[in-house]
């Protein structure tokens, strides 16, 4: 496999993207377009193909990425010293629908996952520990620890998930708190949940538990410490003898891949991100979708400057509504602050070759493919259509990958072109953007989709990519549940009391 030097995305690009680094005076040459390097330019990062005025937009993916701050020349670096955001505030879009026709045939896949009672499919076995309030915090981390010591030869295993709120919100905080322990309690993954209660939080027990709807009341239990007479911790571990044993007996079976649904998130992206794993992840999204499976992207702020693209794939006129909403609802989130709607790529973005928010927008989007938007969801919402969704949550990775968890997703995809070793309550599956990361980082890395600069086929590499979800969907561990590194957190934008 021969690695190219440099990739023209689109044919209306006005940039190439340098696939290793570059040093000045080296050649660029694209059909009779001709350039020599004016500086040197780093792997990920951008060169010019013609010269181009001050306020001129750049275009990258086929959609521009910003405007020229200064007059450039063809050959010239790309980067967010000279180039700027076209973004403003919020925006009066138009429906034009692109109905796209994936010709991906149906496949006979499947995985062994558990299959509850309600007929919700789990890829994890676990028992979750869920406290209503933090105040609990403590308690919860502590019967986890003694039950896992005394269980240690059992498969499954309990997990408190830490957080701290439930009491002391207002109004939206307090409903997406609770929103989000609801959906938690009630995901596939686990076989068995204690919530675990104050007693006086705002977060009320009886309330909380009524908002379950009609749950599987062996299988949830309810304990409030307050009211226990004696030492709590000891009737919490007679509650999780009796919820493990339940667990035990709990078996795989084999269910079709139509039953997956997965999570789309990125973060500590860079230059390769858009170019490999975000693509490589969005052929999988239109693959699952193909199979009657469900994907789901979400980080709304990193959508701003690639909406259209997905507005205009909505499957009807409402969802196109919806989106808007999506949309400009968090463009007012930002302007309520006093925030610009563009502030946005982080440190590391820029220094992997990301320089504005469009450029990272357009790359970001690429992993949900080209498969309609079926359905879009509300922070906290629980999934309730197939097909690929859109999500509302802010791009901060831990908070987007618990609502993507919470909405119902059984593993994560996150794709990262610098790295990162966290994990939400769901396996979260790290896919690196390019080989130097994979190899550097094998303990927070799970897949390598760097291969696809260095000229392995696509096809070749997805028919490996769906084999492995698939065989973490089946049991296999990613580096984050061996790390350990599992945790929540939830949304938080009003007053605390």
């Amino acid at each position: 496999m021969k690695q190219a030097s440099y990739i023209r995305i689109n044919p209306a690009d006005s940039v190439v993207v340098a696939l290793r680094a570059m040093k000045k005076d080296e050649v660029v040459e694209v059909g009779n377009i001709v350039v020599k390097l004016k500086e040197d330019v780093p792997a990920g990062h951008k060169i010019l193909l013609k010269d181009t005025p001050a306020g001129k937009d750049i275009l990258k993916y086929g959609y521009p990425i910003g405007h020229a701050a200064i007059d450039l020349e063809a050959g010239q670096w790309v980067n967010e010293n000279n180039l700027k955001t076209n973004l403003k505030g919020t925006l009066s879009y138009e429906y034009h629908p692109v109905n796209e026709e994936l010709s991906i045939p149906l496949e006979d896949k499947t995985f062994k996952g558990f299959v509850r009672k309600n007929g919700e499919v789990g890829i994890r076995n676990e028992v979750w520990i869920v406290p209503t309030v933090g105040c609990v915090n403590g308690i919860a981390e502590r019967l986890a620890e003694l039950m896992n010591k005394k269980r240690s030869e059992k498969s499954v295993k309990v997990h408190a998930w830490h957080h701290n709120y439930g009491c002391s919100q207002l109004s939206d905080d307090h409903e997406n708190t609770r929103k989000i322990l609801r959906d938690i309690v009630l995901h596939p993954n686990t076989g068995g949940v204690l919530v675990l209660s104050l007693g006086c939080e705002n977060n009320q027990p009886e309330d909380f538990m009524a908002m379950l709807g009609d749950y599987d009341k062996e299988r949830v239990r309810l304990m409030v410490t307050q009211r226990v007479e004696g030492d709590e911790i000891d009737e919490g571990l007679r509650i999780l003898d009796e919820l493990c044993a339940l667990a035990d007996n709990d078996q795989r079976e084999d269910v079709p891949a139509s039953k997956l649904r997965v999570g789309l998130k990125c973060g500590g992206s860079d230059g390769f991100s858009g170019i490999t794993a975000n693509p490589l992840v969005g052929e999988f999204s239109d693959w699952l979708v193909a199979q009657g499976g469900t994907s789901i992207l979400t980080e709304v702020p990193e959508m701003f400057g690639a909406e259209t693209i997905l507005m205009n794939r909505c499957r009807n006129v409402e969802l196109f509504d919806q989106t808007v909403a999506l949309i400009n609802n968090f463009k007012e989130y930002f302007l309520s602050h006093g925030e610009p709607v563009g502030e946005n790529p982080s440190p590391g973005n820029k220094a992997g070759g990301i320089s504005t928010l469009e450029d990272k927008a357009l790359g970001c989007t690429q992993k949900c493919g080209r498969a309609p938007v079926s359905g879009v969801l509300a922070y906290g919402d629980r999934l309730n259509t197939n097909g690929l969704n859109l999500l509302s949550a802010p791009g901060n990775d831990l908070v987007a990958a618990t609502a993507l968890a919470s909405a119902g997703c059984q593993i994560v995809l996150f794709t990262t072109g610098r790295g990162t070793p966290f994990g939400t309550f769901v396996p979260t599956m790290k896919i690196s953007t390019n080989s130097d990361l994979f190899h550097r980082k094998s303990n927070w890395i799970d897949f390598n989709a760097g291969r696809l600069a260095e000229g392995m086929p696509m096809e070749e590499l997805l028919r490996e990519f769906i084999d492995y979800i698939l065989r973490v969907a089946s049991g296999e561990k990613v580096q984050n549940e061996r790390n350990g590194y599992r945790e929540i957190s939830i949304f938080k934008n009003g007053v605390t009391l």
